[in-house]
């Protein structure tokens, strides 16, 4: 039998790292540009909206605004923004707000 190698997912420990309010703030406007950003690329692929999703007739329930999705579709972009964002500041970076 051809058997695959299992994962061995090994992320870099972020719990410690703290967030302000402008980096919440912008973690949740990189959780919605990432759910546009997937959006946009399902429907140039000629998926549609339906209530179901049919992978054969190309409909998805989540083909929606991200401000109409339910608070977990909505977590699933936030974990990956805020790991993302929290990843950036554990590797030294600043993230700085041009004003």
């Amino acid at each position: 039998a051809n058997m695959k190698k299992t994962s061995d997912p090994k992320p870099i420990d972020t719990y410690d790292v703290k967030r302000d309010a402008d980096i919440t703030a912008l973690g949740e406007q990189i959780a919605a540009n990432t759910h546009d950003v997937w959006a946009r690329g399902k429907l140039n692929e000629g998926w549609t909206y339906a209530d179901t999703l049919d992978r054969d007739k190309k409909t998805h329930p989540l083909l929606v605004p991200y401000e109409e999705l339910s608070e977990s579709d909505k977590d699933y972009d936030r974990r990956t923004s805020e790991e993302a964002l929290k990843l950036v500041l554990k590797l030294g970076f600043d993230i700085v707000k041009r004003r």
